[in-house]
């Protein structure tokens, strides 16, 4: 699906607490630019005119409570609202198709297939992905920790920790099994020298996976 010649690029705001996670989100976007316009990637700044589609990247957001949807469901300067996620446990997105989102799209699409699918939710199009198991996320984005050789699941782990979540709490978050989640942290722990929890978080918040959570609180309705 392509945008006609005469239509304007479709607006997109993009939403998640992680700088390295957006600017390389907005870099997917960067040879579609006549049909799709990043219109925000840095929301400390307030936007005057509403976007056309708000596409929430899931990245260590509590998955398990996204409240975020639906404010951003109901905020006025968002036309639609779409997940971006990796997680398609059939309970978060059923609590998605819930909340009213337009759609629920995996991070293992390649950029036309993203820009695609966010022109059939303009168009007033539910798209959701179609995905059965675990693969890697698409070429070009980004994550902390990826030039380290963290994996972009290992990160989300790491983000979580260093936010102070339990490994109870990233399991309930993530929908893994306690022991897959002990599993990544030990990678996790291998892959940057740490041998306690502190180390961890130290490494964490030297290193990019401390999130800045004015981001999400800006479209709730804060300053």
């Amino acid at each position: 699906m392509t945008a006609a010649p005469d239509a304007r690029p479709i607006t997109v705001a993009l939403v998640d607490d992680y700088d390295v996670v957006l600017k390389g989100l907005a870099h997917l976007f960067d040879e579609y630019r006549d049909r799709v316009l990043v219109a925000e990637i840095d929301t400390n700044r307030a936007v005057s005119d509403a976007v056309d589609v708000v596409l929430y990247d899931s990245f260590a957001q509590p998955e398990s409570d996204h409240h975020e949807i639906d404010e951003l469901i109901a905020n006025p300067r968002a036309r639609r609202v779409v997940m971006y996620t990796w997680n398609f446990h059939p309970e978060l997105v059923e609590s998605a198709r819930q909340k009213g989102v337009h759609g629920y799209l995996s991070k293992t699409l390649t950029a036309p297939q993203l820009v695609a699918a966010i022109e059939a939710v303009h168009a007033g199009e539910l798209v959701f992905s179609d995905q059965s198991r675990r693969a890697p996320s698409a070429p070009g984005l980004d994550w902390p920790g990826r030039l380290h050789g963290i994996t972009d699941r290992e990160s989300e782990i790491l983000a979580l920790i260093t936010q102070g979540k339990s490994n109870a709490d990233v399991a309930a978050l993530t929908y893994l099994s306690p022991n897959t989640v002990k599993s990544y942290i030990r990678s996790v722990y291998r892959k940057i020298g740490a041998a306690s929890r502190t180390q961890a978080v130290l490494y964490g918040v030297q290193h990019g996976f401390t999130p800045d959570t004015h981001r999400i609180d800006h479209w709730m309705g804060g300053p």
